[in-house]
């Protein structure tokens, strides 16, 4: 298989997945595959962690382009759905070591919110973690990432496509950092 290949087995599998559904106040209803909770525009549960070097510098990576939502947008966070059975802490620290291959770091909790963007519908976690190391990008889900300034990714924000729903996490996080 080429790439474009395994992202389309790799799309076909993420869209099989068992994930959280949920009602308006984040109640848990139950379990649904993926592409089916996001044709009913049905509401699931989603984190994003932020991932810093000790400089300060954020990770941003581009997204592939057989993602389901915002294919080839830059991303500030890793992350996404949270899996049947998984808890938000648990769906962090998988999606952190599934995305960029960072494992055994401490994940700081942020923020609670709602996002909803067109038929994404969202109850979203943030997180946080300091990471030095290498990273391991999943060729599936990722084509690049690098450590940027914050500034220069909020200047960046405005003139390439990045992902929204993470793009209001690092909002919500930056206010909660003043």
């Amino acid at each position: 298989m080429d790439a474009t290949q395994n992202e389309a087995a790799h799309r076909a599998a993420s869209d099989a997945e068992l994930i959280c559904w949920v009602d308006e106040e984040d109640r848990l209803l139950g379990h649904l595959v993926r592409s089916d909770l996001r044709q009913r525009g049905l509401i699931g549960r989603c984190t994003f962690i932020f991932l810093f070097n000790s400089k300060g510098e954020l990770c941003v990576h581009r997204r592939t382009l057989s993602k389901a939502l915002y294919p080839g947008f830059w991303d500030t966070a890793a992350g996404g759905m949270v899996a049947a059975g998984e808890s938000y802490a648990d769906s962090a620290a998988r999606e952190l070591e599934e995305e960029l291959g960072v494992a055994g770091v401490a994940l700081v909790e942020h923020d609670h919110f709602y996002f909803a963007d067109g038929d994404s519908r969202l109850w979203c976690k943030s997180y946080s973690a300091v990471w030095d190391g290498s990273l391991r990008l999943q060729p599936e889900e990722v084509m690049e990432a690098h450590f940027l300034p914050l500034d220069v990714i909020l200047r960046e924000a405005e003139q390439k496509p990045y992902c929204p729903d993470a793009q209001e996490g690092l909002r919500r996080y930056l206010a909660l950092r003043r």
